[in-house]
């Protein structure tokens, strides 16, 4: 296991993180301490939960992981929680306001029986709520000891390079990570996501870095899913629906991953988890498993370091094909120029 700063902070973690939303739900309380003592045991220190995770429930299994292990274990890990969305209906139940957001981090830490977590999140953008008020109360919490660092989940370019400037110009607590979705399926962040991330000196958490379970070959051309998979009981599950996402370029992606894979006799969830950790502002990739196994085959993908031809033949199948300026090839070869002129 590799690691890298966390964003632009002095904290060091894992190349891989241990993502929790299936403890309490896909993953039962005893599978769940498993996969963290497996993780860890593997040299894996940070681990992304939520309050909405299974309604809590994700927290406080983790939260009674904590207590049950010896300190020389639950003193590497770097906890990093998230808050935003309502448990319960009601106009204040949710959202980014002071109000929300300190009920949100304290009812977590009450879960996870901690005084602290090292890395607080907000969920998504709140279009209703005064940006300055959001960061702070983000600010207070570093202040107060609540959280040790605090970062962004979903926002878009410019939501995210307005909060950085926004904080600091009001000299407050800068943000230092990005949660979004990532994978050679969902590369649109390429575009104004990834530059912003960059330009603030943030670390990039990317989550569903296998496109849903689309990545690992457990879904098949003209064959809808059927069985024990993320889509068998229901095809049509959000994002990530069957025919939504079964598209001729995510059949090309797959057929990349699996010629990559089999010649190098690994999994195709280790080159598509190796392609998105390579990426460029990615400090640790989540991973989401619902059983050990499925942990065991992604923190494989420690071990594969992609070469040039590997890497351009996954960019070239998973390539979003932007027809026009700025993000086609006008646009490309302008940035090209701007680079080459200095």
């Amino acid at each position: 296991m590799r690691y890298r700063s966390l964003g632009n902070s002095g904290t060091a973690v894992s190349e891989l993180c241990l993502g929790t939303m299936t403890f309490g739900n896909e993953t039962d309380e005893a599978g769940a301490h498993e996969q963290l003592d497996r993780y860890v045991e593997a040299g894996g220190n940070l681990v992304d939960t939520a309050d909405v995770y299974t309604h809590g429930v994700s927290e406080q299994i983790i939260g009674r992981w904590l207590a049950d292990r010896p300190s020389d274990v639950t003193d590497r890990v770097v906890l990093a929680t998230k808050g935003r969305f309502p448990f319960e209906p009601g106009p204040n139940a949710g959202g980014a306001s002071a109000r929300h957001l300190t009920r949100a981090i304290d009812a977590s830490l009450e879960r996870l029986g901690l005084d602290s977590v090292d890395l607080y999140q907000v969920h998504a953008w709140d279009p209703r709520t005064p940006l300055e008020e959001t960061l702070r109360t983000l600010d207070g919490f570093v202040r107060s000891g609540r959280t040790r660092y605090y970062g962004f989940s979903n926002y878009t370019g410019w939501q995210l390079t307005k909060a950085v400037g926004l904080a600091r110009e009001l000299g407050l607590a800068a943000p230092v990570t990005l949660q979004p979705q990532y994978s050679l399926i969902v590369r649109e962040i390429e575009w104004e996501v990834v530059p912003a991330a960059l330009d603030a000196g943030l670390g990039m958490l990317p989550w569903s870095p296998l496109g849903g379970g689309w990545l690992t070959g457990k879904y098949q051309r003209d064959q809808r899913p059927t069985g024990d998979t993320r889509l068998g009981d229901d095809p049509g599950r959000g994002m990530e629906a069957y025919d939504r996402r079964g598209t001729a370029r995510t059949w090309d992606i797959i057929e990349a991953v699996q010629r990559i894979a089999e010649a190098r006799g690994t999994s195709m969830a280790a080159v598509a988890l190796a392609w998105v950790t390579d990426r460029p502002g990615v400090t640790s990739t989540i991973l989401g498993a619902r059983t050990l196994e499925q942990l065991e085959d992604n923190l494989s993908s420690v071990e594969v370091r992609l070469d040039d031809d590997e890497r351009a033949a996954l960019d070239t199948a998973s390539d979003l094909q932007a027809t026009d300026y700025p993000y086609g090839e006008l646009g490309v070869d302008q940035r090209d120029r701007d680079l080459a002129t200095g």
